[in-house]
């Protein structure tokens, strides 16, 4: 299971439509087709796609499917299940993605976690799953905030 944000892509560029009050979320995920590639993240996808099915595991609402899948494509990642919160639910990524691991875990293992965000490695580890932690970006105070309490990514 791979994270996209900051696991995946780096979302640098498009962090300021989340420091300003409102934030801009319309903003912030139609920059998303033009986040640079985390090679770190990338290789580590290719890697387990070798021997694993691939689930992709991300807190971007489901309108921004098209833009996500033409984004992994473009960058060679390997094929897999894109799994994306509903375009209205707005609970916690720790909450959303952990009830999403239970669900695969019945019909699958799940050989690793690879998610950014420590409260979803944390929330993930003491459910049982292994988990690396995605540390290839600096931590983005204001997309912390909004994966906890905005439930947005």
């Amino acid at each position: 299971m791979f994270d996209l944000d900051n696991t995946l892509a780096d979302t640098g560029h498009r962090q300021h439509f989340l420091e300003r009050r409102p934030r801009d979320w319309d903003g912030f995920f139609a920059a998303a087709p033009q986040d640079p590639p985390l090679e770190e993240g990338i290789a580590l996808a290719r890697e387990h796609a070798r021997e694993c099915d691939i689930v992709y595991l991300t807190g971007r609402p489901a309108r921004c499917r098209r833009d996500t899948l033409a984004w992994l494509a473009a960058h060679g990642l390997p094929d897999g299940d894109l799994r994306m919160r509903r375009d209205d639910d707005r609970r916690p990524a720790r909450r959303t993605k952990l009830e999403t691991l239970r669900r695969l875990a019945r019909t699958r293992e799940i050989r690793v976690v690879v998610d950014d965000d420590e409260l979803v490695c944390e929330d993930a580890e003491r459910a049982g799953f292994p988990v690396v932690r995605a540390r290839w970006t600096a931590p983005s105070a204001a997309l912390e905030e909004a994966q906890e309490r905005d439930g947005r990514t």
